[in-house]
C-alpha cells in the first residue's frame, strides 16, 4: 500500500509540474518554429516529406520541397540546417521540453524523422481529466486541461454539468475569467439544465428545468460571451423558444438528452440548433416508424454530429454506421469526466457519486453511464487502428469538423487564426504522432511547445 501511495504522489506531482509548465508556456510570447521531414495528415489528405513554418503567430508556409523550406525558415529568422534530430535507435523525435535544445532564443527547427504530423485536436464536449472537473474552479480547469493537452487536445470547449442555476452561473464566470490568458480554452458548453427527465443520463434530476426566458437570460449574462454551446431537449415547453434566444445571442444550441420525435427535432434545427449532442446516447434511437431526432440531424447539412468513439458508449458496428451517416459533419468528442487518465475508483460528477471500473464510469445510484474516460488521442487511434477509417477521415473528425461547429475553421474573434488544418494562415496548433501507434509525442498550441 505504501508503495502504491508513493507512486500516486509522484504521479500527482508530475502532473502538477506539467500543468505549471503549460501555464508558463501559454503566458510567454510565442517564437517562430518549423517542423520538417514529416508525414502530414489532415482533412485535406496525406502528404510525405512535409514541412511547416510558423512565424510565432500562425502557420505561414507549408510544402515538401527542401529549397522552399530553407527559404521559409530564413524569412522568419530560422536556420533550416539547425534541426533537432531524431533518436537514432528508436526513430522517434528527440523529447521536447522547456529550456532544452529544441527551442533557442529565436525559435526552433525540428526534424520529425518521418513521424506523422496533424493539426492539434479540438474537443467540443468534455468535462474533465486527471482527477479534476471543469466545474472545479480555476485549479480544476488548469489540471483537467493539462491532462487533455498531454494527449494532443490543444483546444477545448469546457463542458459544465447540470447543477443549481447559481452554481452553473458561477462556473460560467470562471471560464470567462480564464479565457483571456488561456488560448486553449474556447469557451463553455452547458450540458443542462434544460434536459428531458426521461433522458437525463448522469445529470441530477433535482436541477433540471424548463428553459424559461429568465433562466436563459441569467446564463447568458453570467457567461459574458464565453458560452459556445448548450444542450437542450427541444420538446420541453420552452425548448424551441430557448433555442431561438440562444442563437440570437451567438450561442450554438445542441439537440440532445431528449425524447423528441422527428418533427420536433427538425423544428429545433430549423430554429438554429447546430449540433447533435453525442449521437445515440441519451436520446430515443432509430425506429422505422418512429424515426426520432437522429435522422433529423443526419438530413440537415447545417448540423455537426457528436460521436463518442470509445466502443462503450457506442459499440464499434454503430460507430462505423453512424460515422457514415454524415461524412465530414461527424465530430469525435470524448465526454470525458474527471477519471480520465486515472486509475479505476470512486469519483464525483457534479454532486453525484460515480464508480469507474475497467475504465467505464457509471453512477453509483442507478448504474447509468456517467461520461467517459476517453481522450481524442484514443478516439483517433481507435478509428484508424481498430475500425479501419482512413487517416484523413479520422483526423478530420478530431480537428476540422469540431472547429467548423463554431466557425473556428475561419478567422474569428475567439481564436483569431482558423483551426483544423496544417495550411498557411491557420493557427500553429501541431502534433507529432508515432507512426505505428498513433500516440501523441509532441504538442504545439498557439505556436508554443508544450510537450
Amino acid at each position: 500500500m505504501a508503495g502504491s501511495e508513493s507512486e500516486g504522489m509522484k504521479m500527482e506531482q508530475s502532473r502538477e509540474r506539467f500543468a505549471n509548465e503549460v501555464d508558463i508556456a501559454l503566458a510567454q510570447s510565442a517564437r517562430p518554429f518549423a517542423i520538417h521531414n514529416a508525414r502530414k495528415v489532415d482533412a485535406r489528405g496525406v502528404a510525405e516529406h512535409y514541412w511547416i513554418v510558423s512565424d510565432g503567430s500562425a502557420i505561414i508556409a507549408t510544402g515538401n520541397r527542401d529549397d522552399d523550406f530553407a527559404a521559409a525558415c530564413a524569412s522568419v529568422g530560422l536556420d533550416a540546417d539547425a534541426a533537432v534530430g531524431a533518436d537514432a535507435d528508436s526513430g522517434s523525435v528527440s523529447s521536447a521540453g522547456f529550456g532544452n535544445s529544441m527551442t533557442g532564443s529565436t525559435g526552433s527547427v525540428t526534424d520529425a524523422a518521418g513521424c506523422m504530423m496533424t493539426p492539434g485536436y479540438v474537443d467540443i464536449h468534455a468535462h474533465g481529466s486527471w482527477g479534476s472537473s471543469f466545474d472545479d474552479g480555476v485549479q480544476g480547469i488548469r489540471t483537467a486541461r493539462a491532462g487533455h493537452m498531454m494527449h494532443g487536445t490543444t483546444r477545448q470547449v469546457l463542458s459544465l454539468i447540470t447543477n443549481p442555476l447559481d452554481v452553473m452561473c458561477a462556473n460560467l464566470e470562471t471560464v470567462h475569467g480564464m479565457m483571456s490568458a488561456r488560448p486553449d480554452i474556447l469557451g463553455a458548453h452547458l450540458e443542462g439544465p434544460f434536459l428531458a427527465l426521461s433522458r437525463k443520463g448522469a445529470h441530477d434530476p433535482e436541477c433540471l428545468k424548463d428553459p424559461l426566458p429568465e433562466y436563459v437570460d441569467r446564463l447568458l449574462q453570467a457567461a459574458g460571451g464565453c458560452l459556445r454551446q448548450i444542450t437542450i431537449a427541444p420538446e420541453l415547453p420552452h425548448g424551441i423558444d430557448a433555442i431561438r434566444r440562444f442563437v440570437a445571442a451567438g450561442v450554438v444550441p445542441a439537440v440532445g438528452h431528449c425524447d423528441a420525435d422527428y418533427a420536433t427535432a427538425h423544428k429545433g434545427f430549423d430554429a438554429g440548433a447546430g449540433i447533435m449532442t453525442h449521437m445515440f446516447n441519451a436520446m430515443n434511437g432509430l425506429h422505422h416508424r418512429e424515426p426520432g431526432p437522429i435522422p433529423a440531424a443526419v438530413e440537415d447539412p447545417r448540423v455537426t454530429i457528436e460521436l463518442i468513439n470509445d466502443g462503450f458508449h457506442v459499440q464499434n458496428p454503430m460507430v462505423r454506421l453512424g460515422f457514415g451517416f454524415a461524412p465530414h459533419r461527424t465530430a469525435f468528442v470524448t465526454d470525458a469526466m474527471a477519471a480520465t487518465d486515472c486509475p479505476d475508483g470512486h469519483y464525483l460528477l457534479g454532486a453525484l457519486d460515480v464508480d469507474v471500473i475497467d475504465g467505464h464510469a457509471r453512477l453509483v445510484s442507478n448504474g447509468a453511464i456517467a461520461g467517459s474516460t476517453l481522450t481524442l488521442e484514443k478516439a483517433v487511434q481507435r478509428a484508424v487502428l481498430e475500425l479501419g477509417f482512413t487517416p484523413a477521415d479520422a483526423v478530420e473528425a478530431a480537428t476540422l469538423t469540431p472547429a467548423k461547429a463554431f466557425g473556428f475553421d475561419r478567422a474569428n474573434p475567439v481564436t483569431k487564426q482558423p483551426l483544423g488544418l496544417l495550411a498557411p494562415g491557420y493557427a500553429a496548433d501541431v502534433l507529432l504522432l508515432d507512426p505505428a501507434t498513433w500516440s501523441v509525442t509532441h504538442v504545439w498550441c498557439d505556436a508554443r511547445p508544450l510537450r
